[in-house]
């Protein structure tokens, strides 16, 4: 999908919605009328299927089948039936993926896992603009562990790494700006010093080729409720490299993920493979929603969902550019490769013009003080409605001027 040196208009809009491979997902999505949704970086849409799936699951499964269900139904297997649905979207192997708890629980269970494993070693490195969930979870379990967080700058993180460092915790991308850290160097990095990788994938699972098998990581978390379209409160989910699987140990085993939960035994005994890590009952009707969720992704390979996300990012960047608004200026990498499905605007009154934007049926965000953020889901959005939400944002921006 080429559009570098594309002059941006309507009429380009519209012939590359008439060329795009991943078109017809769009039909899959309930979006209201009249609103142009650009905040799936906080919450997906509603795929169509998910509301049918869970009054199923509700009615039909739970209703009809009652306990029967745990077994019958499948329930018990869940987390790992849709982990493995998980995995292509991440570049992880079947049997790599879990689905489970909520992301700063798995954060916290493959922390407390990691430096246990490196017990020798005293220290979880982040960067300073990680997610601020993430550093306190991380100082948490660091503390409760005998270690330390250091925190640096993104631009230290390489100096920082030594063989004092467990495990390095970081986001691939900024939360903030969308910008991608450079996952298959920093996991490289911290391998060359003997450390472990743990990546948080919330904002790349389902727009970004993560390639956890290819780059070696380690340990990865995400969460399914962003760009993986599963709904308010959906499930995280983590990742363990398979050969670390024996290696590490789930901090807070509980009785599901034990080798023989129905024995009731009192000593624990972990199940062998990624199921080691469960620890509560599976939350039947969320991971029915996040089942109908993925059903989307079916048939799509995970690049082409990157290619049309970095050309409706590009569409966006470079229409708001060329406008030339005073005071609103991008936040994000320059190239659409440098960055997530998010393209964020500075502007110094910027509640005012997410807020304005909304009221015109432009979705945003907003993050304090001045950052208007605009996540791009790419199956659910067209090139058209990305060109008129530019329009929007810049008729905002220039009436606030």
């Amino acid at each position: 999908m080429t559009t570098t040196g594309t002059s941006w208009n309507l009429d380009r809009a519209r012939a590359l919605d008439a060329e795009d491979p991943l078109g017809e997902a769009r039909r899959m999505f309930a979006l209201p009328a009249g609103t142009i949704y650009l905040n799936g970086n906080s919450l997906g849409p509603l795929p169509t299927a998910a509301a049918t799936r869970v009054r199923e699951t509700v009615e039909n499964e739970w209703g009809g089948s009652l306990s029967a269900g745990w077994i019958g139904r499948g329930w018990m297997d869940a987390p790992e039936r849709l982990g493995d649905r998980i995995a292509p979207l991440v570049g992880a192997l079947p049997g790599e993926v879990l689905v489970a708890d909520t992301t700063s629980v798995v954060l916290a269970k493959l922390l407390g896992a990691a430096l246990a494993a490196r017990a020798d070693r005293r220290v979880v490195l982040s960067s300073s603009d990680n997610f601020p969930s993430d550093l306190y979870v991380a100082a948490a379990v660091a503390r409760r562990s005998g270690a330390t967080l250091r925190v640096v700058d993104r631009s230290e993180l390489v100096g920082a790494l030594d063989d004092t460092v467990a495990v390095c915790c970081l986001t691939q991308v900024d939360f903030r700006t969308g910008a991608l850290l450079d996952l298959p160097g920093l996991t490289e990095a911290a391998h060359a010093v003997g450390a472990l990788s743990l990546w948080d994938l919330c904002h790349s699972a389902g727009v970004v080729p993560v390639g956890c098998e290819v780059n070696g990581v380690d340990l990865a978390v995400g969460c399914t409720y962003k760009y993986l379209n599963a709904g308010p409160g959906a499930p995280a989910f983590l990742y363990v490299r398979r050969e670390l699987q024996g290696a590490l140990d789930n901090p807070v085993p509980g009785w599901l993920g034990h080798a023989e939960p129905f024995a009731f035994d009192l000593d624990w005994e972990p199940s062998r493979g990624i199921r080691k890590f469960l620890t509560s009952t599976p939350p039947v009707v969320a991971l029915s929603a996040l089942d109908a969720a993925l059903d989307v992704f079916e048939g799509i390979a995970i690049e082409e969902i990157r290619a049309k996300s970095m050309a409706l990012g590009e569409l966006l960047a470079d229409f708001v550019a060329a406008a030339g608004v005073a005071d609103l200026e991008l936040a994000s990498p320059a190239s659409p490769a440098e960055r997530g499905a998010q393209v964020s605007f500075r502007h110094p009154r910027a509640s005012d013009l997410v807020a304005s934007a909304a009221r015109r049926g432009v979705v945003g965000d907003l993050r304090p003080p001045a950052l208007c953020r605009f996540g791009l889901t790419p199956l659910a959005l067209s090139f058209e409605e990305v060109f008129h939400g530019a329009e929007v944002i810049v008729d905002v921006a220039r009436a606030l001027a």
